[in-house]
């Protein structure tokens, strides 16, 4: 059982990392969702959170010079002043239905935008900072910040090569600073660690093997795929949701 349950969790992560390569982001969602099937998920989150780490940091060198910085710097105030109002939600609002309203937000608007709807222009520093406080209130009250960052970027015209590689260092910048909460909190140990490195060849394998895909892909149909994974992430994110409020 230990056997098949290791083979199991190889897969997803091995699945996750080809998603998180090619698209930039849809690594957590899709691993803790699948692993969380077989394993409780206070196992595997803080290891996951290290995985992410390193995906971002094995994917920066090569999207270095994509990165929109100017956008990026407002995003990340804007997570920065919108996460302890997140943590304050999480303490006294029920998550469950917040994320299932997210959720539909998300679907909602992935639809939209792969029925044509896109901005003729970058938005200026006070949506940017918007959107990043939004991230962070979201990510600081049930730990999924990526979906309003993910919908900016696509939305614009800024192009996929930039908005990929501007959502790659965005979450690394979250995923350290969730890290760090993490080990500030006690939920990181050796043992957490041990479970890291033992899924990093899956983890750089499918990394490498998104990446690539990413570097022959056409940007219309990258964008394509990248909406259709949009609404699978919200239509599971909703699902689990809705089963925590039934």
């Amino acid at each position: 059982m230990q056997i098949l349950i290791l083979f199991y969790a190889v897969v997803c992560i091995f699945g996750a990392a080809v998603v998180r390569g090619y698209s930039g982001f849809g690594f957590s969602l899709l691993a803790v969702t699948s692993l969380s099937l077989l394993l409780p998920p206070t196992e595997i989150v803080p290891s996951i959170f290290i995985m992410e780490v390193a995906a971002s940091l094995h994917l920066l060198p090569s999207v270095w010079r994509d990165i929109h910085w100017r956008a990026l710097l407002w995003l990340a105030v804007g997570c920065l002043v919108g996460t302890p109002f997140g943590v304050y939600a999480l303490a006294h609002v029920p998550a469950a239905p917040m994320t299932l309203a997210l959720a539909v937000f998300v679907l909602i608007a992935a639809i939209l935008l792969a029925r044509g709807y896109a901005l003729k222009s970058l938005p200026g520093p006070a949506v940017t900072f918007a959107t990043g406080t939004a991230s962070g209130l979201f990510n600081g009250s049930f730990g999924i910040g990526g979906p309003p960052v993910i919908l900016f970027f696509f939305s614009s015209p800024a192009g996929a090569a930039a908005g990929r590689a501007s959502m790659i260092a965005f979450f690394l910048m979250t995923d350290v600073t969730g890290l760090a909460w993490q080990g500030w909190s006690g939920l990181l140990s050796a043992t957490t660690l041990w479970r890291a490195l033992l899924f990093l060849p899956a983890l750089t394998g499918g990394i490498w093997l998104g990446n690539r895909g990413f570097m022959n892909a056409d940007p219309v149909d990258f964008r394509r795929w990248v909406l259709r994974l949009l609404m699978l992430l919200a239509v599971l994110t909703g699902g689990r949701a809705l089963t925590q409020i039934l």
